[in-house]
């Protein structure tokens, strides 16, 4: 059994160093994956879109050349334990999905999903056999069109000192200061210095 270019289990000792721990969503993640990259056009050049924040972008910047920091790869926080590869011109692609409708079968993979027991009253290695068992079966696809919107990649064009900061940003046209010095900064101090 391969997950992209490495045996099964390459690919969970790779998970876990990458991502700092075995996650079981990880597991599927890497058969979604799989299935996306059978289901696209060889050779095609392809962004990702990832429907969660929580450790699925891992997998796909693991076993694809999509990544948060090389533009390729979107992560849109919805909650959705779902990916997209699409083409990077023409927006055509395909979703895959962890399909709850299918885990009747698999109830280690569907308390853990539903989250219906305590972390701690899980059998994590129950539920990583069935996972492995599993693979494609408990994930669906479907055919895809992006918004036009995710085609266009904007460049980060002239870059200046802030003059409020000192800081280096992208200037736009509206930029009078950089977004942190509007108001924008994560921070509520830096350098003992209110923001």
């Amino acid at each position: 059994m391969k997950i992209g270019k490495f045996s099964y289990e390459e690919y969970l000792h790779r998970l876990q160093s990458f991502h700092g721990s075995l996650a079981p969503g990880l597991v599927i993640e890497g058969f979604m994956v799989e299935l996306a990259l059978k289901s696209f056009p060889q050779g095609e050049l392809f962004n990702a879109i990832c429907e969660t924040s929580r450790c699925l972008p891992d997998a796909l910047q693991l076993l694809t050349s999509s990544t948060i920091g090389n533009g390729r790869l979107v992560v849109l926080n919805f909650g959705r334990f779902a990916i997209a590869l699409y083409g990077k011109d023409s927006g055509n692609g395909v979703r895959v999905y962890l399909d709850s409708s299918k885990l009747e079968k698999y109830p280690e993979i569907r308390s853990w999903f539903l989250k219906l027991k305590p972390k701690k009253e899980q059998d994590s290695s129950l539920l990583l056999s069935q996972m492995k068992d599993t693979g494609e079966q408990i994930v669906s696809i479907q055919r895809i069109r992006v918004q036009p919107s995710l085609l266009k990649r904007g460049k980060m064009g002239p870059v200046a000192n802030c003059p409020l900061c000192g800081e280096s940003y992208p200037v736009r046209s509206d930029n009078a200061a950089c977004r942190a010095c509007q108001g924008e900064s994560p921070y509520l101090e830096v350098g003992g210095h209110a923001v």
